[in-house]
């Protein structure tokens, strides 16, 4: 029984000895619950497959703002643009302008504006004051390959626009609420547009709405290395017709500012932010672009602007990060995006965001009223 006693001893301490942490184990240091988890799941799939793959998508990049976009499928349909009001000042504050890649601002007669808005990497639910189209509307849609929303027309301007644009032409009156809500847009806030379902509309007529061609822009974060100091741009179609854009460095962005009346009669002004009527937020803009373009009267209201044919460029005004370049723009192709060059007759690099782009006439005066300081004041032809 002595024996048998010893040898269940031995074959014991053998056990014990066998089932003993080693020394290195021992005196690891205990991870915490987390690292334990991440610990356990590195081994699992260490365990399951030696290599680890994860897939990143690639950044899809709006070409007409340099931007990366939060919805790439925004790409895939053709750009929308409104037509939208900037008189009578009731129709203030506008609706929707922010969310714009794009704004052509130009000059309709009697000492007003009108803006065309291009919405690709973004939506807005609201646009406008929606207005009527104007002549040069069928050569900048045509060039961003975009749907024109609008308020009508005159007849000879509504067949213009029909004959270069064809059913991408799509009028207040065609496309029902939620692609143009309301009913008359000669009341100052009597139509507004929604991006989004104006393309809906296009889509559901069965018309071909898929990602275009849109080359010619460059974008860059890089400063441009012959500028001037340019912290503040200030167009005027007339005395009462005030635009100012004041750089803020905290945003890298241009602030719009504009005139404040008690009437439209004219008279003393004060000028305030110029905020969007969906955000709340004053408008920003990244680059203002002042360019030069032959204006042809044919009535006080109506006027052909040239911007089709001009490759040989004309003179442009570029402004970005508070600093001025004077360059020239050229529109090489019908079918293509306007494009910007600096003084060496390379392509300018915008600012990487959204653009605003005022079509000023070949005679307007644009002088330095002091340091940093611009003012277009706006002339025919």
């Amino acid at each position: 029984m002595r024996t048998k006693k010893i040898i269940a001893g031995l074959l014991l301490v053998i056990f014990l000895a066998a089932c003993k942490p080693t020394a290195v184990i021992e005196a690891a240091p205990m991870l915490n619950p987390v690292s334990n988890v991440i610990a356990a799941t590195i081994a699992a799939n260490q365990t399951a497959s030696p290599t680890l793959s994860l897939t990143v998508q690639p950044e899809v990049i709006n070409p007409l703002t340099g931007l990366a976009v939060a919805d790439p499928a925004l790409l895939e349909r053709q750009p929308v643009m409104v037509k939208v009001s900037n008189y009578p000042r009731l129709g203030r504050p506008h609706a929707g302008l922010s969310f714009a890649d794009i704004v052509f601002d130009y000059y309709i007669g009697y000492g007003t504006n009108r803006f065309l808005a291009l919405f690709y990497g973004q939506d807005s639910p609201t646009i406008g004051p929606v207005r009527s189209g104007r002549r040069v509307d069928a050569q900048l849609v045509t060039m961003y390959s975009g749907v024109l929303g609008y308020g009508g027309a005159d007849n000879d301007t509504d067949a213009e626009l029909v004959t270069a644009l064809g059913n991408y032409a799509i009028s207040n009156l065609e496309a029902p609420c939620p692609a143009f809500c309301g009913k008359s847009t000669h009341d100052a806030i009597g139509v507004f547009a929604n991006s989004k379902a104006i393309s809906e509309y296009v889509t559901a007529q069965g018309l071909k709405n898929s990602k275009p061609d849109l080359p010619g822009m460059v974008f860059a974060d890089t400063l441009p290395s012959d500028a001037q100091p340019g912290q503040q741009v200030t167009v005027l179609f007339n005395y009462y017709n005030r635009a100012e854009w004041r750089y803020d460095p905290a945003s890298g962005k241009y602030l719009r500012w504009i005139e404040y009346m008690q009437n439209e009669e004219g008279g003393e002004y004060e000028m305030i932010p110029l905020t969007d009527r969906v955000t709340g937020q004053q408008l920003a803009f990244s680059n203002i672009i002042l360019i030069f373009a032959e204006y042809t009267e044919l009535t006080p209201s109506a006027h052909e602007i040239n911007i089709w044919g001009n490759d040989k460029g004309q003179l442009a005004y570029l402004f970005r990060d508070g600093l001025l370049t004077q360059g020239t723009w050229k529109a090489k192709n019908d079918t293509d995006p306007m494009q910007f060059f600096g003084n060496d007759g390379q392509p300018y690099a915008l600012k990487p965001g959204n653009t605003w782009i005022v079509i000023a006439g070949l005679s307007s005066s644009i002088n330095e009223t002091q340091p940093g300081n611009w003012e277009m004041f706006f002339f025919l032809p």
